[in-house]
């Protein structure tokens, strides 16, 4: 084996492999690829070349095709075979060069495939061409990796966040599916928005993604009210109600918390937004700060029509739930008044799907 001067890599340059027989042919190519700026390994085997892979994987190989022992095409497949080196760029160098052995090296693995003899500015090109190819497929795998982890990390986190409402809401064990239904109902009520309404231009992929994830929070403060208020089966005084209404504030502050350590995060704030103003009113007169009309936040306005929606659907302590005609009615009559117009409109024309979602995942 002969190796170049520089035995060790040095900072930002990449590390070649060249693998070639003919012992007068072998220093030129490693001088000329030295001048290049690269950092080369020269081996007159393939042998040779697959074991000092063990130890110092290269960035990308020049293979000889006709060798003793191992020719460059079984050099290949082995290399392709290992996992750890199936991404390395193998360019073939060879004399030969009929169609034919040009195609058996790119079906063994190789990228690319260079007739001898050899010209400095060609090689160049060929091996820098490869470098950055390899570079950028790495490149976009790391990101591709990043972005799953993510995901994966993001799924975690709202089924955790979930799963903590569906905890809260089990003090409430008339409410059955409600979380689940909610979800639907505000995705549905956004896309609706976004595809028919003034407000089309404010709603992004971002929104409607987080307000499905973020609507199951709405009633997280519920945990800090004492259940001979939460569970009372019948009208509560006016001293109780205004203990009720502070499960706005207490969800609210509770997540403002985890939002100051992570500002960035739409997610929790469009959570804080739905926790704290689901029960305002368009003409002002709800709770707990009488915002009205768009100064309400949008996301708490829809969350307004699916929480009303599926509490009066809903079986409670103190009365049977109402059928989807009724509080259609019902909610109609509150159109202008409790409700945003137009979000109004948006649960007109989902008003079947409603009616689905509340029948099948009772």
């Amino acid at each position: 084996m002969t190796e170049s001067v520089s035995s060790q890599p040095q900072p930002n340059k990449a590390r070649i492999f060249v693998v070639e027989d003919d012992k007068y042919l072998l220093p030129i190519i490693e001088k000329m690829l030295e001048n290049f700026g690269f950092t080369v390994f020269s081996y007159t085997s393939g042998k040779e070349a697959l074991v000092a892979a063990q130890i110092e994987t290269p960035d990308l190989i020049l293979l000889d095709i006709t060798m003793p022992e191992m020719d460059g095409y079984q050099v290949c497949e082995k290399l392709k075979q290992n996992p750890d080196f199936k991404d390395i760029p193998v360019i073939f160098m060879s004399a030969m060069s009929s169609m034919g052995d040009k195609i058996k090296g790119f079906e063994v693995g190789g990228v690319d495939y260079i007739t001898k003899p050899y010209y400095p500015e060609e090689l160049q090109a060929r091996v820098k061409t490869h470098l950055s190819l390899s570079a950028l497929r790495n490149k976009l795998e790391y990101q591709n990796m990043v972005e799953k982890k993510i995901r994966e990390v993001s799924e975690a986190q709202q089924a955790t966040i979930f799963a903590l409402a569906k905890l809260a809401e089990q003090r409430d064990d008339d409410t059955g599916a409600h979380l689940e239904r909610v979800r639907d109902y505000c995705e549905m009520l956004a896309q609706q928005l976004a595809k028919d309404s003034p407000y089309a231009d404010h709603i992004s992929d971002i929104f409607i993604d987080c307000i499905q994830h973020a609507s199951p929070l709405h009633d997280i403060g519920k945990v800090a009210i004492p259940d001979s208020v939460l569970l009372k089966p019948g009208k509560l005084t006016p001293e109780e109600f205004e203990i009720m209404k502070t499960h706005t504030i207490i969800g609210a502050e509770n997540m403002q918390t985890v939002f100051n350590k992570y500002a960035d995060n739409p997610f929790i704030g469009m959570g804080i937004e739905i926790a704290l103003y689901h029960h305002e009113r368009w003409d002002g007169k709800g709770y707990p700060d009488g915002l009205v009309g768009k100064n309400i936040p949008l996301s708490a306005r829809i969350m307004a029509v699916a929480d009303c929606y599926d509490a009066l659907r809903s079986n409670r302590c103190y009365r049977k739930g109402f059928d989807h005609e009724k509080v259609k009615e019902m909610i109609l009559e509150e159109d202008g008044t409790h409700f945003d117009p137009e979000v109004i409109k948006a649960f007109l024309a989902l008003e079947e799907k409603f009616s689905h979602i509340m029948e099948t995942q009772e």
